[in-house]
């Protein structure tokens, strides 16, 4: 299996970061949503949010 993602992998932004904010942003994202709908958004997000401290901060009606 590992041979075959070596060959197959994609290059995701999410596997690209150890920062646990980033990869909890792209997992919730990634639930019930294709990766190419995916993508854009993610960037999109992390843009507006690219903190756990700046999306606590937000007013509601940013979501």
């Amino acid at each position: 299996m590992l041979n075959w993602y070596k060959q197959h992998q994609r290059d995701m932004p999410w596997r690209q970061t150890r920062d646990p904010y980033k990869i909890l942003v792209s997992e919730i994202m990634l639930q019930q949503t294709q990766v190419s709908r995916v993508l854009p958004k993610y960037a999109e997000f992390l843009q507006v949010f690219p903190t756990v401290e700046t999306l606590a901060k937000a007013p509601e009606k940013n979501y």
